[in-house]
């Protein structure tokens, strides 16, 4: 990235309730009101990033449809109609990417970047295989173990084993991650899992033709949950879309090691389409 633009950017966070759910929102930049806000200085477009109010709340909210209706909420009750997107999905997050544009196909995007995308087949990948036993058969095995290991636990011990994960995985901690020991969340999470591995599993080409020229994604090399021979197989059947493999050795979870990477390949891929509006 151009090294002007390595200014420092506000970040601030919110908790907002949006479908029923407290929702956390990350805030980068001078956006704080986009219905309300005006003045020349509102932004034309916005970053929505999804791996991944006045709403109704959505039913089974914390299950993989749910999740997608949540992230729709969110855009009907906080962004203009007209405000310009562009969708940033990691993982599940992609998944959650694509069905968006699939019920919502109006949505203003000029871009969705599709990142490791577990768009298909999760179950039968390298880390599916080891995930779909313990999350589909064995969940409420989990369920009872953390709340047994964890609710007595104090919230100082938890916070030490926090701060020592981090430590070791040797990641700074902008915004600390709330509750991320907490049996309610764990569960919500394996529940999510599970329902990932039992319906993730035929791509949605339909969906991909229809919105191919909006649309760029980037498999790893190294990646266990979409291996490279998903890659090969998107690439034969969509030959004219922007898909494109790793070159770095770029792990699955790129946040914890190289999010800069990541970040500079995504504006590098943006200034065209920004260069139009």
């Amino acid at each position: 990235m151009d090294s002007e633009l390595k200014e420092e950017i506000p970040v601030h966070e919110e908790f907002i309730l949006c479908g029923g759910a407290e929702t956390q929102v990350l805030k980068c930049g001078p956006w704080t009101d986009l219905f309300h806000d005006q003045s020349v200085k509102r932004p034309k477009l916005l970053i929505f990033i999804i791996p991944d109010s006045n709403a109704q709340e959505i039913k089974d909210i914390y299950g993989l449809n749910g999740q997608i209706e949540h992230k729709l909420a969110f855009l009907r009750t906080h962004v203009p109609k007209d405000m310009k997107l562009v969708l940033i999905g990691h993982s599940i997050g992609s998944y959650f990417t694509l069905q968006m544009l699939k019920r919502v196909p109006e949505l203003p995007v000029i871009r969705a970047f599709l990142l490791f995308p577990t768009i298909e087949r999760m179950s039968e990948s390298p880390n599916g295989r080891i995930a779909t036993p313990l999350l589909c058969w064995f969940r409420y095995v989990l369920y009872v173990t953390g709340y047994l290991l964890l609710k007595p636990c104090p919230e100082t011990i938890k916070s030490l084993l926090i701060r020592r994960g981090l430590q070791v995985m040797n990641l700074e901690n902008e915004f600390s991650p709330l509750n991320i020991l907490e049996p309610f969340c764990l569960a919500n999470a394996a529940y999510l899992g599970g329902q990932e591995m039992m319906e993730v599993v035929k791509r949605d080409d339909e969906t991909i033709k229809e919105h191919l020229c909006k649309l760029t994604f980037y498999y790893g090399t190294i990646d266990p949950w979409c291996p490279k021979e998903y890659y090969e197989d998107i690439k034969k059947d969509f030959p004219e879309g922007d898909i494109r493999l790793c070159e770095k050795n770029i792990p699955h979870a790129f946040i914890t090691h190289f999010n800069q990477e990541m970040a500079d390949m995504i504006a590098d891929s943006l200034k065209d389409d920004l260069s139009k509006m």
